[in-house]
């Protein structure tokens, strides 16, 4: 498992209750250890709010979580992996899932 201490980016350090704090960042650590802030809902729908969250870490990665479940595991991308993904999506590559 590949461990990487940064912190979670904050917006100010008011907004992130680590803001000052180093912790090991690893797929699929506690969402809630990366705080409450700085999650985002880059995509939502008319599905009741079930929508994944994402936030941008200091290192240039992203945790991503599922808003239902914000202490569940946090998935941890580079953005190389990230960017394969979402251009995939659009390119309809992830398609069969949705059938």
């Amino acid at each position: 498992m590949d461990r990487i201490n940064i912190k979670p980016q904050s917006r100010t350090h008011a907004q992130s209750q680590h803001a000052h704090t180093r912790m090991p960042v690893y797929n699929g650590m506690p969402a809630r250890e990366l705080g409450s802030e700085g999650w985002h809902k880059p995509w939502s729908g008319g599905n009741g709010g079930n929508c994944l969250e994402a936030m941008k870490l200091d290192d240039g990665r992203i945790a991503v979580r599922q808003s239902t479940d914000p202490d569940g595991p946090a998935l941890i991308y580079t953005p190389d992996e990230m960017n394969a993904f979402i251009q995939g999506a659009k390119a309809g590559v992830a398609d069969f899932l949705l059938s």
